[in-house]
Parts: structure tokens; C-alpha cells; sequence
């Protein structure tokens, strides 16, 4: 079986935005085999001097679901929560690159991924 996870394009979070604060994710479907390591990528323009970045998904089958489910956030300075996640993520600062690591994908994890800046 295969696994899908498709990312979005461009992601603000909150009211507090500005327009200099964005996410870019590539848009292309990334395909896995079970077990497989998934890695999917996220770029992150912003002003803040210690901003956090928070993953979700919205599965395949939850529609209307408008709520995506949370994932994990990950701080500038790596703090991972919640840390007994079946998801990893790791931040370069000096690309402004943030990544979710899918250890052991399964046909579960099919879903598109969505990573934002927090407001805060």
C-alpha cells in the first residue's frame, strides 16, 4: 500500500500576521510506501526574532471536518510538543526551514499537511 501527503502552498496563521510573516510549502504530492520515512518541507519567512511553527493535517475522509487536526509546534530553539508525538519535526535557522518527519508512514497518515507561523 501507499501512502499520500500532500502539502499546501502558501499558510499565514493568526490575526497578528504580518505581511512579511509567511510559510511556503512545495505543493507536490510526496508518495510512501508503508514504513517508509516521510520528510515534508517548509520554508518560513517572518520578522520575529523567536517565532514557533506549528504542523497540522486534514486527513482524506474528515470532510467537512473544518478544524485540521494539530500536530506538534516546534520553537526556534528545537523544543518539540508534544514530545510523545508519532511525528518529529527539526528547524534550520539559518535557511528558515522547518521539517516534519514521518518515521514510519502508514496508509493512516494519508493527509494533506499545512504548516503555519503562530500568532504568538
Amino acid at each position: 500500500m501507499v501512502a499520500v501527503f500532500r502539502q499546501v502552498g502558501t499558510v499565514a496563521s493568526g490575526s497578528e500576521c504580518k505581511g512579511e510573516d509567511r510559510v511556503i510549502q512545495p505543493t507536490e504530492d510526496v508518495f510512501a510506501s508503508e514504513g517508509d520515512t516521510v520528510t515534508l518541507d517548509c520554508i518560513f519567512e517572518t520578522t520575529r526574532t523567536s517565532p514557533t511553527l506549528i504542523w497540522y493535517r486534514q486527513k482524506c475522509n474528515d470532510f467537512p471536518r473544518y478544524i485540521p487536526e494539530f500536530l506538534l509546534y516546534i520553537t526556534e530553539g528545537g523544543s518539540i510538543h508534544p514530545t510523545d508525538s508519532d511525528f518529529s519535526a527539526y528547524i534550520n535557522k539559518t535557511e528558515k526551514r522547518v521539517n516534519l518527519e514521518i518515521s514510519s508512514a502508514a496508509l493512516t497518515d494519508s493527509a494533506v499537511y499545512y504548516c503555519a507561523l503562530s500568532p504568538q
